[in-house]
């Protein structure tokens, strides 16, 4: 049984934390785009020297070039029964990257989990976040402007995946627990099965 699957929600939703444990009870890897960036600048690859080069000059990595890093990592032996991402696809060009990569195996997304909380609670999560962790970049302007790159531009993607009848839109508010049993109700009805099921 594969699990092909996307955590989708705004800065401060806890799809990083959610998304860990979905993919511990699956039994697949987390494919965060983030990570993969970091691993392959920490590894001196040839991806990663083209990311330095970019994010050093200031500028965002392009589409084209997180499409070849994301395709590479799922290309990776313990991604083939499946894996869940976190921050890709980001916007709709990415959708359509996506599509590609994965048409070409004929493979598809299973589920698409749509952590929905309020704006107001972001903003309360990211700022506690930020004082918690002395974390000076986080300023009110900061979070402000991450949330509305979020509704922008990748808010429209659940349109797109909502046509194909892939959304499961999850309340993101509430304990951790509370949240991972409504993500996991969600994915028990679509018939997929967790390796570590309760």
């Amino acid at each position: 049984m594969t699990a092909r699957l996307l955590i989708v929600g705004p800065q401060g939703s806890g799809k990083g934390t959610q998304g860990v444990r979905i993919a511990e009870a699956f039994g697949i890897p987390v494919v965060s785009t983030g990570d993969v960036f970091r691993a392959n600048v920490a590894a001196g690859t040839d991806l990663g020297k083209q990311v330095t080069s970019i994010i050093d000059a200031g500028d965002l990595v392009p589409d084209e070039l997180t499409s070849a890093v994301v395709r590479d990592r799922l290309s990776q032996p313990d991604a083939g029964e499946g894996f869940l991402l976190d921050g890709y696809p980001r916007n709709l060009a990415q959708v359509m990257h996506l599509d590609e990569f994965l048409g070409g195996r004929d493979e598809a997304l299973d589920a698409v989990i749509a952590l929905v909380v309020p704006r107001d609670e972001s903003l309360a999560r990211l700022t506690a976040r930020a004082a918690e962790q002395g974390r000076a970049d986080d300023t009110a302007e900061a979070i402000e402007t991450r949330l509305n790159i979020y509704e922008r531009e990748t808010a429209p993607i659940l349109g797109v995946y909502g046509t194909r009848g892939i959304v499961d839109e999850i309340d993101g508010v509430g304990g951790l627990d509370e949240v991972t049993d409504r993500i996991f109700a969600a994915l028990d009805a679509r018939g997929l099965r967790r390796r570590s099921a309760d």
